[in-house]
């Protein structure tokens, strides 16, 4: 029983996270259904085709959810690139879009995209941006996510723009990513943001909805408090 209840505590502030509330949103290709799973996660529909990102089996069995026609994965940490996850829902049609960190790590055939670059799938235009930090540094000076490794992604339905920063901290890139309709921000310690660095990023992307993810507990009041009027927190 005590093996039980440190194992449930140690899972807290991954479930907290484990939402699969569904919303819906009009964008000039159809309705996208935006799902956030948990943790880093997140799942969309739109056009009949389902796109997962980072699947991660921390708290959700990915074989009770659809299969991809889409993946994308954010860099080669275990909480994004999650091999068991990916079984459960990789198809032989699946097309896969990552960064040559885990392209080689074990999904060779996968389509490898560098900070700048871009691809259309679907129609979707998908491009890859940088993500990385700039002061959360390891114990030997490195960052935890360092500048050119990692993808954060903006999928562009058309003229409806949805940002996944990926990890990543309030970097000055950001402030050039053009209109976002939705954006998924980290925020968490010490990896990514704190709330002031996550504001800071927020007012330089401006979105339409906001959602955080990533993180491992929040302040949704303190967070409004401090966005502008016109972004809605999710």
């Amino acid at each position: 029983m005590k093996t039980l209840l440190v194992t449930l505590l140690a899972l807290l502030p991954f479930m907290a996270m484990a939402q699969q509330h569904p919303d819906v949103y009009s964008t000039p290709m159809g309705p996208l259904v935006v799902t956030p799973i948990n943790h880093g996660s997140i799942m969309l529909k739109i056009m009949g085709k389902v796109i997962h990102v980072d699947p991660y089996e921390k708290t959700v069995d990915y074989s009770t959810l659809p299969k991809a026609d889409l993946i994308l994965i954010t860099h080669e940490h275990s909480d994004h690139f999650d091999k068991k996850a990916l079984k459960k829902i990789v198809t032989p049609d699946t097309y896969i879009i990552t960064t040559d960190s885990v392209a080689s790590a074990g999904i060779p055939n996968a389509t490898v995209l560098k900070n700048g670059e871009d691809a259309t799938w679907n129609d979707i235009g998908i491009l890859a941006v940088p993500a990385y930090n700039i002061e959360h540094k390891r114990p030997d000076g490195k960052p935890y996510h360092e500048k050119g490794v990692g993808n954060g992604y903006i999928l562009s339905f058309k003229k409806f723009r949805v940002y996944i920063a990926g990890d990543t901290e309030n970097i000055p890139e950001m402030s050039q990513l053009g209109k976002i309709n939705i954006a998924f921000l980290p925020k968490n310690l010490p990896y990514t943001m704190t709330d002031e660095q996550f504001i800071t990023a927020a007012k330089m992307i401006h979105p339409k909805v906001l959602y955080p993810y990533h993180y491992f507990e929040i302040d949704r009041d303190a967070l409004m408090k401090q966005l502008p009027k016109d972004i809605e927190l999710k």
